[in-house]
């Protein structure tokens, strides 16, 4: 087994000088992506940059890619996934969080004004993990004292996704239907990398 190299993170100031020369792919959920992205970036969301291996490694053959999420670790993924395809890749350090906090502009297109409002990955899991452990734990008071099992279970998780740098909430979270791209927005991304 080889072990797929480091990813090359670029600091936000790095990747603003050099964004016109480079493939941004942002692999944020649709909706994430929809509330403001890098500007000129493409959305592949993380479970779908397999499907996209093709056109990613066309576009890598021309210009540079910078994989980019919220804070880092879903792009480490994507760049994993990309490097034991023979893809390189490199992400943008602390994501569009960092972007922002430099005092970098996020694109908003007018037409997704709307899904301003539609909260970023971070902020579902926390909302979802904070409800289940509040559930849990006022149904083990008013129903059966195993019902805080759920909020241990909850608890647990969250240890295991900071050790691992994983979430699987994320993962169940990313498949709601706000979360997910439309079909046809995902085909016009892959044209795009086709062109490139």
């Amino acid at each position: 087994m080889t072990i797929p190299p480091t990813p090359v993170t670029l600091a936000t100031a790095q990747a603003r000088t050099r964004l016109h020369e480079l493939t941004v792919i942002d692999v944020r959920t649709p909706a994430e992506y929809a509330a403001g992205h890098l500007p000129g970036a493409l959305n592949i969301p993380l479970d779908h940059v397999r499907r996209a291996l093709t056109e990613i490694r066309h576009a890598a053959e021309h210009r540079d890619i910078l994989l980019v999420c919220a804070s880092g670790p879903r792009s480490e993924n994507a760049h994993r996934l990309l490097s034991e395809h023979g893809i390189p890749t490199a992400t943008l350090g602390g994501g569009t969080g960092a972007w922002v906090a430099d005092g970098h502009d996020l694109h908003r297109p007018t037409a997704c004004s709307a899904t301003r409002a539609i909260w970023s990955m971070e902020r579902q899991v926390r909302f979802t993990a904070g409800m289940v452990v509040l559930l849990g734990l006022l149904l083990g008071l008013l129903v059966h004292p195993a019902f805080q099992l759920l909020a241990a279970a909850i608890a647990g998780g969250l240890v295991y996704s900071a050790l691992t740098n994983t979430c699987g909430m994320a993962g169940v979270l990313g498949k709601l239907p706000h979360n997910r791209p439309r079909a046809t927005d995902l085909e016009a991304t892959l044209a795009a990398l086709r062109i490139r």
